[in-house]
């Protein structure tokens, strides 16, 4: 034990000079290509908080908390621009998404749907893994990629105990679904609605440009799973078959009251989608209805179920999670303040040039590499007001499906992937080897980016130019004040 503690303490000092000295390179290049004191620190502070992800992640909240005190100290960051960049707004979004799921899970309704597929007849190897993949795809898109995971992963546990079954096959097929998947809305990941707010789209521009490309990655994603995975898929059809001649199910099936379930999820899905209609027809911002519908739900919700509202505030919000969100926007604010973003972007331009054609598949595969090895709300937001300098929709949809689809090629890829190896360490004791992951990662994540090359250049011609719309409003807005 002494000996461990030994090494644990001689690794985390070796990431910790490791950390220092990158981020010592990192203000020194910045310093030789004449950025400004404030670009140098907030540009350095920044990367400081990327390599603390990758380094210490369960210190990356208080490295934030540093680096924002930093930037306050030595004036980088003045108490406006923080409350600014912030991002309250998405922060609130959440919030009442958190609460909401975490009603529904308790009224049953995942619960229903997870019976739905245990109680199906005539099951095989394939049709499960169908399942799999869309319902882990859509439930993504319906609430987030996490409660998703978990939600597919306690199905996919069962099946494979009761059939004595490995799991890791059929979770890692799940992971890959529900990342795809989770470009399809705003609702599916923070990355969406990040963006989502940022460009002014609203629920329907998703459902028109990001859903079908989505859809069609997703069919492709399931094509090759169906055959990396074959010898596993057909001695699950094999057990089913077992299964089935002695005619016992996949597990105890009960009744689940998930009818006020389900009216909710409806209810909450129609709000948010036709926020866009809703906003012009009451006369308000952008957006409002969309942050105000899972507030206000949320709101509903603990009220109808006031026995448990502290629950859900204190244990279904993920406070942490928030909270690093919160610091991280405010660090990549700091970027735009100083001029560090406008600086990028100026560079990336000059080197890449400024047509759509040609930038579309460079921020496809930037991002999709980026999200690999970073946290893809990271990366995101460093990269926003890049594309905003950039002003291109497409770059936009770009930014989305790379983030997304980048997030399958390692295992530190997505916030799902690491909920899903949490659940296999913690129920089976056993992990997944990063190049095992890899194989199968490298292979989903290039193929789904090309497809979203693809369909961006195809479908890039239609689309309007909102985005290029409201960054020149923000430049008027500004030049008036």
């Amino acid at each position: 034990m002494v000996k461990k503690s030994k090494d644990g303490s001689l690794g985390m000092l070796v990431r910790g000079v490791c950390l220092l000295v990158l981020t010592g390179l990192v203000a020194v290049s910045a310093r030789s290509a004449q950025f400004e004191d404030q670009q140098v620190l907030s540009l350095s502070i920044f990367v400081m908080i990327i390599l603390a992800t990758l380094f210490f992640w369960k210190f990356r909240l208080a490295i934030a908390f540093i680096g924002i005190a930093m930037l306050l100290g030595f004036k980088a960051l003045t108490l406006q621009s923080f409350v600014e960049s912030s991002e309250l707004d998405i922060i609130l979004f959440l919030v009442g998404m958190m609460v909401t799921v975490g009603v529904l899970k308790e009224l049953g309704l995942f619960t229903w749907i997870i019976q739905m597929v245990l109680g199906m007849e005539h099951m095989t190897g394939q049709i499960f893994v169908t399942i799999i993949v869309f319902l882990s795809a859509l439930m993504a898109c319906a609430v987030d990629e996490v409660t998703s995971i978990v939600f597919v992963g306690a199905l996919i546990f069962q099946v494979c105990d009761t059939l004595k079954l490995k799991p890791v096959p059929f979770l890692m097929i799940a992971v890959m679904a529900t990342n795809i998947g989770s470009s399809g809305t705003m609702l599916g990941n923070p990355v969406g609605i990040l963006i989502g707010h940022k460009a002014g789209f609203g629920f329907e521009d998703f459902v028109v440009w990001a859903f079908p490309v989505m859809l069609i990655s997703l069919v492709i994603c399931l094509l090759i799973l169906l055959v990396w995975y074959k010898k596993e898929i057909a001695l699950l059809t094999e057990k089913l078959n077992e299964r089935r001649a002695e005619r016992l199910g996949l597990g105890p099936l009960v009744r689940v009251p998930y009818k006020r379930g389900l009216f909710i999820l409806v209810a909450m899905l129609t709000l948010i989608a036709s926020h866009r209609r809703l906003e012009n027809l009451l006369g308000v911002e952008d957006n409002t209805v969309l942050i105000v519908a899972p507030l206000l739900i949320a709101g509903i919700l603990m009220i109808w179920r006031h026995e448990r509202a502290r629950h859900y505030i204190e244990t279904e919000v993920e406070w942490w999670t928030l909270l690093f969100f919160m610091m991280l926007f405010v660090v990549a604010g700091t970027l735009e303040h100083t001029g560090v973003t406008d600086r990028v972007a100026s560079d990336f331009t000059a080197f890449f040039g400024t047509n759509p054609v040609v930038l579309t598949p460079v921020v496809i595969f930037v991002s999709a590499l980026g999200s690999a090895f970073v946290d893809n709300v990271v990366f995101v937001a460093a990269f926003i007001p890049v594309v905003r300098e950039l002003n291109s929709n497409p770059l936009w949809w770009a930014l989305l499906l790379g983030a997304c689809f980048g997030g399958n090629i390692t295992m530190i890829g997505s916030t799902a992937n690491i909920v899903a190896l949490g659940m296999l360490e913690k129920k089976y004791r056993t992990s997944i080897k990063f190049g095992e992951w890899l194989k199968l990662g490298a292979v989903i994540g290039l193929i789904t980016c090309l497809v979203a090359w693809g369909a961006l250049f195809i479908l890039s011609p239609y689309m309007p130019e909102r985005a290029a719309m409201s960054v020149q409003a923000e430049i008027l807005e500004e030049a008036l004040h």
